[in-house]
């Protein structure tokens, strides 16, 4: 009985969202390498922990979520959830992370990237995500140039792909979105994972790290079991000499958002806060 009242709630969040928010699907035609039809994304009723989950996404798209215009900065951020690249923890880590920056005053778009396992897929979406920002940043009142990406878990994984893949051309151009840049202006990794898959735990190999890779702010903590992929891509940005933020935690575990009640969920956003503002500051 409590999985269908969860099904229920959370089809009637998904409908609130839709009827409040604004859903640009990133693919107008065939979505690039994918073989499934476009469909509404799938929800997972099989966990009972207040977490709405999407299993299947098969039409990729980005969810509008404005800031009140008293409080706007001009600045943006496309916000990746985490689930192994498996499952995406659509409110956990993107809708409400998603409210937190509105009250700070940026808009937020939260990805609906492909899954469960299409890695190469998740990051042609994230890389289209951020041209069809920049591309409509008039629209939004955005300044182009302080576009960033944020990301949970395999979130972080994505995001730290994007901040560092950008120059790589993952598909086709569709439209005049593609013909500018996909780099992010700033990068936030919570809880990052994947980042260390190198020989004897060292830097996952695909993540090249060239100079014009963006400011990284990075929070973990040190009994996440993912905790290492945090340690390894702060001392390879700072090896590199590229400008990066570290905080480690001696507990917090992983996957807690922003939900009050735990230590780390309390003190990141605190922490990043500070660093937007140093950051973004003209």
């Amino acid at each position: 009985m409590k999985k269908f009242l969860f099904m229920f709630l959370a089809m009637c969040s998904i409908s609130a969202y839709s009827q409040k928010n604004n859903i640009i699907y990133l693919w107008p035609g065939k979505v690039p390498g994918e073989q499934n039809e476009k469909n509404p994304p799938v929800i997972d009723a099989s966990n009972n922990d207040n977490v709405l989950r999407y299993s299947e996404v098969t039409d990729p798209a980005i969810e509008v979520f404005l800031p009140d215009p008293a409080t706007k900065n001009g600045s943006a951020v496309v916000i990746c959830p985490g689930g192994g690249y498996h499952i995406l923890a659509y409110d956990l880590e993107g809708t409400e992370i998603a409210s937190w920056l509105n009250k700070l005053g940026f808009v937020a778009f939260v990805l609906q990237y492909r899954i469960p396992d299409k890695k190469e897929g998740a990051l042609q979406d994230v890389q289209r995500a951020i041209r069809i920002v920049r591309n409509d940043s008039k629209k939004w009142n955005i300044n182009p140039g302080k576009i960033g990406v944020m990301g949970f878990s395999a979130g972080g994984s994505l995001s730290a792909r994007a901040s560092t893949l950008f120059n790589k051309r993952t598909y086709a151009p569709v439209d005049k979105s593609d013909s500018l840049s996909c780099r992010p202006s700033f990068t936030m990794l919570i809880y990052p994972a994947y980042l260390d898959q190198g020989p004897n735990l060292t830097l996952t190999p695909e993540l090249s790290l060239s100079k014009e890779v963006p400011p990284v702010f990075i929070f973990q903590t040190a009994d996440d079991p993912y905790g290492n992929s945090a340690l390894v891509m702060a001392g390879a940005l700072r090896d590199a000499k590229l400008s990066v933020e570290l905080h480690l935690l001696p507990t917090g575990g992983h996957g807690y958002g922003l939900r009050p009640g735990k230590i780390a969920a309390e003190t990141w956003p605190i922490l990043s806060e500070k660093w937007l503002k140093t950051i973004l500051k003209d």
